[in-house]
């Protein structure tokens, strides 16, 4: 059987699906008006829609081009391969089983088919039919492994920084790794915005990433946490009011930022000055550090699901554990106490309350 003028463009990565899809689609049909390329929009909610979108592309396969001249059928970021009801539908998967069918047999000269397919659920016949069936072009994730944390995630995104030959400081990955985390499309895509910025030789800071890369709202409780750790007062009162403006509730930056991070620095600065550990020049060099110590001066330490010691966070505090005492830390501990009482007992606003909370332990002292 010969090669089908046909490709799938699949995976878990979304964002790069589309990416790729649209620039297969402007390469196969440059150009293209209504006769040249006709798409057909994959992205539903319902048995019946998926059903109705995969008989339009049938039809569509096995209607002749106009005047004779060649036709691209885009059947464009269906959901209905996914592992969800409309996906496990009978319905949908017998509707697929007779594209499937119209795939194996010659298409009518001048056409090309590109499917893209986002999460697909690579158990099922249809994606096995049609990896078989068509050019494949896979856009996954990256699968880090059963353990990935943090760590891992910034060594990952390190790693696509310095493949561009981009001068960028441990700070400034750590950020763009709290914005983008594993999407390696949107990763790429920023990328070369940075480049363009910057150019490969010019240094960027942290500061740069955040004036360059939208925040979300899990990059905004990173930011706080890592500007208390810093001690940039500034940065995290500004961070607060973006968090605020953004809707977050003032007890969720509380609970999911701010203490950890208080906890996290005075757990490590307690360690330090017990047992005589400087402050580690990256946060991944902290746990052969805590390895060292016997396991009773460790196990009241933050771990991963996996029983694991969360070490990388650990790390960041330790690098910042110079910026605070012992003394200003177990205040900070109590502090962050009484502003939980306060958002459940006052008529004080979450912004006056954690503001005066962050003036109150990361001023310094005159």
């Amino acid at each position: 059987m010969s090669k089908k003028p046909c490709t799938f463009v699949t995976g878990s990565d979304e964002a790069a699906v589309k990416k790729a899809a649209v620039a297969l689609a402007a390469e196969i049909a440059p150009g293209a008006d209504a006769f040249g390329l006709e798409t057909i929009d994959g992205a539903v909610d319902t048995v019946d829609a998926a059903a109705t979108k995969i008989h339009e592309t049938c039809q569509a396969l096995q209607t002749m081009p106009f005047l004779g001249g060649t036709k691209l059928v885009w059947l464009k970021s269906a959901t209905f391969l996914a592992d969800s009801v409309t996906g496990r539908s009978e319905t949908v998967l017998s509707a697929l089983e007779n594209l499937c069918e119209i795939l194996k047999e010659p298409l009518p000269p001048g056409l090309t088919f590109l499917m893209s397919a986002i999460e697909p659920d690579k158990r099922r016949s249809a994606y096995k039919q049609l990896t078989k069936l068509c050019k494949t072009v896979l856009h996954d994730k990256p699968d880090l492994g059963f353990r990935t944390g943090e760590e891992e995630i910034v060594a990952w995104t390190a790693s696509k920084v310095h493949e561009r030959g981009l001068k960028i400081s441990h700070e400034a990955v750590e950020v763009l790794t709290a914005r983008i985390g594993l999407d390696s499309g949107q990763l790429d895509n920023e990328l070369d915005k940075i480049e363009t910025a910057f150019g490969p030789g010019h240094p960027i800071e942290a500061r740069d990433i955040r004036a360059l890369v939208p925040a979300t709202r899990e990059s905004g409780i990173f930011d706080i946490g890592n500007a208390i750790a810093a001690r940039d007062l500034p940065l995290a009162l500004e961070t607060l009011s973006q968090l605020l403006r953004q809707r977050e509730s003032g007890i969720g930056i509380l609970l999911a930022s701010i203490v950890p991070t208080v906890r996290n620095l005075l757990a490590v600065k307690d360690l330090m000055v017990r047992h005589h550990l400087q402050p580690p020049s990256q946060p991944h060099f902290f746990g052969s550090m805590l390895n060292r110590l016997k396991p009773a001066d460790i196990e009241h330490l933050p771990r991963k699901k996996d029983g694991t010691l969360n070490t990388y966070p650990l790390g960041i505090a330790a690098r910042n554990s110079v910026h605070y005492t012992s003394a200003e830390l177990f205040r900070a501990m109590q502090g962050c106490a009484e502003a939980n009482l306060q958002m459940v007992t006052s008529q004080a606003g979450d912004e006056v309350i954690l503001t005066r909370l962050l003036m109150g332990f990361m001023l310094r002292a005159a």
